[in-house]
C-alpha cells in the first residue's frame, strides 16, 4: 500500500459555496434537495458530478435541461441520479487535487453545502482547509475522524481497507466507488484489493460463526 494512506481521515465540512456551478444550474429550477455523490475530473477545466435529486421536486420542473429530461425517459419511475458536467468550483478542484475522494455533498440552506470526504493524511486535510479559506470560503469543520487500528479479528491492513471502503461508499447500493477506483486510491491493484477483502471477510465470518462451529 502506498505511503499516501498512512493515516486516512474522514472529514465532514459545511462550506458556504457561492461558486458551486451545480447549485447555480439547479436551484433556479426549484430543485433545492441536491446531493452530489461522486465527482471526477474529465478534463483540466471540467468536472463531472454524479447528482442525486428529489423525485418529487424533479416532477415539477418545467422545461428541464437535457440531462434532467433523460432521467424520466422510458415511461417508468424516474431515475434519481444523473451525471452533470461543468467547470467545477474551488471546493471540488481542491478535494480532487489533494488525492481525496468525495463521499457526498449535500445542499443545505442557501448556498451552504455539507461535504463528506476522505483524505489520505492530516496534512492533506490542512491543505484543503487552507486552500478553501484562502479562496475566501467560509468553512465549518463538523467532524474529523481518523482510522484507529483495533486489536481483534482483522489485520491492521484489512481494518484500514475495510474502514476506507465503508466510509467511501464501497458497500453502499449503488456503490459510490468501485473496486478499480478504490484500489487506485489505495495504491494497490484491483486483484490485490479483492484478495485482501476476501480474506478479511473470511476472518469476519469465521469469527461471527465461531460459536456455530
Amino acid at each position: 500500500m502506498k505511503d499516501q494512506w498512512p493515516k486516512p481521515y474522514h472529514v465532514v465540512l459545511e462550506v458556504e459555496n457561492r461558486q458551486c456551478t451545480i447549485l447555480k444550474r439547479l436551484t433556479p429550477l426549484g430543485l433545492n434537495h441536491i446531493k452530489v455523490i461522486d465527482i471526477r475530473s474529465s478534463s483540466p477545466k471540467s468536472v463531472k458530478h454524479l447528482v442525486e435529486l428529489d423525485p418529487d421536486e424533479l416532477r415539477h420542473v418545467k422545461n428541464p435541461p437535457a440531462e434532467l429530461k433523460a432521467m424520466s425517459e422510458g415511461g417508468g419511475e424516474a431515475k434519481s441520479s444523473v451525471w452533470m458536467e461543468s467547470q467545477g468550483c474551488g471546493v471540488c478542484s481542491t478535494i480532487l487535487s489533494c488525492d481525496a475522494f468525495l463521499v457526498s455533498g449535500k445542499s443545505l440552506e442557501g448556498c451552504t453545502i455539507m461535504y463528506s470526504f476522505m483524505v489520505p493524511s492530516f496534512e492533506a486535510f490542512k491543505k484543503i482547509i487552507g486552500s478553501m479559506k484562502q479562496a475566501g470560503l467560509k468553512v465549518n469543520v463538523l467532524k474529523m475522524g481518523k482510522f484507529e487500528p483495533k486489536a481483534g479479528v482483522l489485520t491492521e491492513k484489512q481494518e484500514r481497507i475495510f474502514w476506507l471502503a465503508l466510509k467511501g461508499g464501497f458497500f453502499d447500493y449503488p456503490r459510490k466507488i468501485d473496486t478499480v477506483e478504490l484500489a487506485a486510491k489505495l495504491g494497490i491493484s484491483p486483484s490485490t484489493l479483492s484478495e485482501i477483502t476476501r480474506r478479511g471477510l473470511r476472518r469476519l465470518l469465521e469469527s461471527y460463526f465461531k460459536s456455530e462451529t
